[in-house]
């Protein structure tokens, strides 16, 4: 009779003890819901909220509207500053290629805006990246001085009479580190500056080699030596209104 009465307990003792463990989900259910929010999936769902996404919405928005404001003013400059080079027989065009608007090859505006598109959204997202914003001068009255510069620097190219191009390229090269001394002074200017001027040289070289147009009286492989200089004026002031475009605009959401 002692014997069943020890195996019953045995068993109830066995029962009760896996049943104490069962009842312990606590263990593991916070493990499996931490393994739940720590997975890529859910991490973006959390920060996917609607703050962010309208953020990212209203910051596309802008950039759409910088674009296309670069790109007519690059267009509208392209017009008027090549009307400039074309009168004083500084370029010259094919009779097929020249259209009635401006007396100036239909492709000249888009292929500037463009380049003015691009040019004036790649200033503040360097100044960004370097984590050196541009805060020297920052006012539409300087901008405005700064693309009344450089129409003069242009129109200097076409004007002014000198013994010699090497003279002429001095004078203009001297007048552009003016203009950004004067309205910019960053590193980033001057580097962007720079390389803007020897990308668009090789282009254009590129260009007047394959017959699209050429330059009256070519000094430096088929163009004129001061044309880099005409570039980087150029870029330094469609960078400046690029940079004042991207005032006061919201920072671009980030994903981490």
């Amino acid at each position: 009779m002692p014997m069943p009465r020890l195996e019953s307990g045995a068993w109830s003792c066995s029962c009760a003890a896996r049943a104490r463990h069962s009842a312990r989900p606590g263990e593991t259910a916070p493990k499996a819901g931490a393994m739940r929010s720590s997975s890529p999936g859910a991490g973006r769902a959390a920060r996917a909220s609607p703050g962010d996404v309208a953020a990212a919405t209203t910051w596309r928005q802008h950039l759409v509207q910088r674009s296309v404001v670069l790109f007519v003013v690059g267009a509208f400059m392209a017009l008027v500053l090549n009307l400039l080079q074309i009168q004083r027989n500084v370029t010259l065009f094919p009779d097929e290629v020249i259209a009635t608007l401006f007396s100036s090859a239909w492709w000249v505006p888009p292929c500037c805006g463009t380049a003015a598109a691009v040019v004036g959204l790649l200033y503040p997202c360097i100044d960004s990246h370097l984590g050196e914003p541009h805060k020297f001068k920052r006012e539409w009255a300087s901008v405005m001085r700064c693309i009344a510069v450089f129409v003069g620097i242009n129109h200097a190219s076409a004007k002014l009479d000198f013994a010699n191009n090497i003279q002429l390229s001095l004078t203009l090269a001297a007048l552009s580190l003016g203009l950004w001394w004067t309205f910019d002074r960053s590193r980033s200017g001057l580097g962007l500056g720079i390389t803007i001027a020897f990308v668009a040289t090789l282009i254009t070289q590129f260009l007047v080699y394959n017959g699209v147009y050429q330059y009256t009286s070519p000094d430096f492989l088929y163009i004129r030596s001061w044309l880099p200089c005409i570039f980087f004026s150029g870029g330094v002031t469609v960078g400046n209104i690029g940079r004042q475009l991207a005032m006061g605009i919201p920072e671009k959401p980030h994903n981490d």
